[in-house]
């Protein structure tokens, strides 16, 4: 997977060279630091790497955090914190703001005493997918607002996340509560109504996925998340006190982006990583990694089982052109949060490409495990042969050391499966690929019953991050292709009935919506969210559209680019919506805005109701 946060675009690879061994004094010179580890990654021409002139007009804040926790942290781990203030405040031009977390004021605090409701009971989007089939649908009552009351939504109240250029993730709504997490490590407990913050706990890795509340030690109320070190946190739902913290993959470049997904006692996530994007290096002995989903025991956080979704260890396999080891068979990572079947006793994930030859035959696939042991059920492979690393893209010979020979197209999965049955109750699992195809298949054995391509697709094409489905039994997907087209011809969504993948309608992207505002692309790789007779859909342009489910016609559009007075304090912007789709809860409509890297850089998150200013 590429992700959607193009790798190694924001900062330097930092890998430590001859006699250059970080050091540990309490000051540092930038510059030094600058040249000895940077430079010849970001002045060296390398595929996808954000030139040094770029990085100047980024503040000390935002690179820190992208080295502190965010992408560039398994590359600056060989910096003391001092080494990584001081390159920060060298290319950003300014001095650092001080640690995010005190960067907020206590007046954004809520008042003392103020106890959660039962998250259990009442209006909520809990997790991912809003339910463990993920279908990425709030019904009537619980959404609390109907397609002839969406028009009339407005911006109720902007909480801002500090210290970050690119919002958090997607928010889960229970017991009257906000939790979500943001680039800079800090998971957040918000009062849904007002914005006032209950608690913050602070991880030790950026924090991506969406955060499910369910029973955990003593069988109390507990939320759970994954960060960029590939471990899983639970914290306390009431007071966000850690009970657990299990890291469940030890590669350097692991990462969990996919959500959690809680159920009888288990947390079932799935484990990716950023080694695709490592391998632009030519010197990088690439690659080892491999994708996996692991059982946690909800209330200790002890392994229950993990399977690897290469199912070989890797194996020397010769030496790249810059003669450097090279290994395989790799990659495979996933990305999205499981889907549970209680009924066949299976959890369904959908897989990334191989990173090396020879290629898995489990990339690039809908896999079916067994959810007490992890023993494969099927697997259905639909884009075989698909090894490729962010090196492919170099345009020089040296710069594609490690890119596999005969690359394939990049077209892996990034969003999670939907399991439906039917009015007529025939089962089928919806599958979305990068390839631009939606799938339907039979749960049982993994065939596929039918397949329409929506898009051309292609590395950052397609269906990206998530679809949804209605109770009408039609599917929506809104459609990415940044790279494969220009901003006004990329993007759009289509709704396909699920029962055969005919198409109902295809609403194109919407034209001249970015100007001259730099990064603005009409792609919409982000997740789609439905209420009955409404599509939410969110586009690189910073708009949050919502769709007449009926005819795909256009009946909201906010534009979130920009600047905001926030809640909580912190200066806020808005700009690309990309990754999270929007949750719908009690009346109130929720959005996390600004996508550095790949759009439009942002760091808010925005609250809209009927009753809004």
């Amino acid at each position: 997977m590429r992700t959607a946060t193009p790798l190694l675009l924001l900062l330097c690879a930092l890998l430590p060279t001859t006699g250059a061994a970080a050091s540990q004094e309490a000051t540092a010179d930038g510059e030094l630091v600058y040249r000895q580890h940077c430079a010849r990654c970001h002045e060296g021409g390398m595929a996808r790497l954000t030139p040094a002139e770029t990085l100047r007009e980024r503040s000390a804040d935002e690179i820190y955090a992208t080295l502190r926790f965010g992408l560039m942290q398994r590359q600056a781990l060989s910096l003391s914190d001092a080494e990584r203030t001081a390159v920060a405040e060298f290319l950003g031009g300014d001095a650092l703001s001080g640690p995010p977390i005190e960067q907020i004021p206590e007046s954004a605090y809520c008042s003392a005493g103020a106890a959660p409701a039962d998250p259990y009971s009442g209006p909520a989007w809990n997790g991912w997918g809003a339910d463990l089939s993920n279908t990425r649908f709030q019904s009537a009552a619980a959404a609390g607002i109907t397609a002839e009351e969406v028009p009339r939504l407005r911006l109720k109240w902007a909480f801002g996340f500090p210290g970050v250029n690119a919002a958090g993730s997607q928010a889960t709504v229970v017991g009257g509560r906000i939790v979500l997490g943001s680039r800079a490590g800090l998971v957040y407990s918000l009062d849904a109504k007002s914005g006032c913050i209950d608690w913050i706990y602070e991880a030790e890795g950026a924090v991506r996925t969406a955060i499910p509340v369910g029973p955990g030690p003593d069988g109390a109320p507990t939320a759970y998340f994954g960060d960029r070190t590939a471990s899983i946190y639970a914290v306390d739902f009431a007071t966000g006190e850690q009970r657990w913290r299990t890291k469940i993959d030890d590669h350097l470049d692991a990462t969990i982006t996919g959500a959690p997904t809680l159920y009888d006692g288990r947390v079932y996530v799935g484990v990716a990583s950023g080694e695709e994007g490592t391998a632009v290096i030519p010197t990088y002995e690439c690659c080892t990694f491999r994708g996996s989903v692991v059982a946690l025991d909800a209330a200790t956080g002890e392994q229950l089982w993990k399977r690897y979704v290469v199912e070989e260890e890797p194996q020397p396999t010769g030496l790249n052109s810059a003669g450097a080891q090279t290994w395989g068979p790799s990659g495979a990572g996933v990305w999205s949060a499981p889907t549970v079947d209680p009924d066949r006793g299976v959890i369904y994930a959908a897989t990334g490409d191989s990173y090396s030859n020879p290629p898995s035959p489990n990339s690039d696939a809908l896999m079916a495990l067994d959810m007490d042991t992890g023993e494969v059920r099927w697997v259905s492979q639909t884009t075989p042969g698909d090894a490729w690393t962010v090196a492919c893209m170099s345009p020089t010979e040296e710069g594609r050391a490690n890119c596999p020979e005969d690359a394939g197209p990049d077209v892996d999965y990034g969003s999670s499966t939907i399991l439906t049955t039917l009015a007529d109750g025939t089962p089928m699992l919806l599958a979305g690929q990068k390839s631009g195809v939606m799938y339907g298949l039979d749960p049982d054995t993994g065939a596929i019953l039918w397949e329409t391509r929506i898009s051309d697709g292609g590395i950052l094409g397609g269906i990206e991050w998530g679809f949804a489905i209605d109770e009408n039994d039609v599917v929506y997907a809104s459609i990415s292709d940044f790279f494969e087209r220009p901003a006004g011809e990329a993007g759009g969504v289509t709704a396909l009935t699920v029962a055969d993948g005919a198409e109902v309608w295809h609403a194109p992207p919407v034209q001249d919506t970015c100007g001259s505002r730099e990064g603005c692309h009409t792609a919409q790789p982000g997740a789609v969210t439905a209420i009955p007779g409404v599509l939410f859909s969110t586009s690189l342009d910073g708009h949050i559209r919502a769709h007449a489910t009926d005819t795909g016609r256009i009946i909201w559009n906010a534009d979130t680019a920009g600047e905001f007075q926030t809640v909580n304090g912190v200066p806020a912007s808005g700009g690309s919506l990309n990754g999270p789709g929007v949750t719908v809860v009690d009346g109130m409509l929720y959005a996390v805005s600004g996508y550095a890297g790949l759009g439009i850089p942002g760091n808010v998150l925005l609250a809209f109701s009927v009753d809004g200013e």
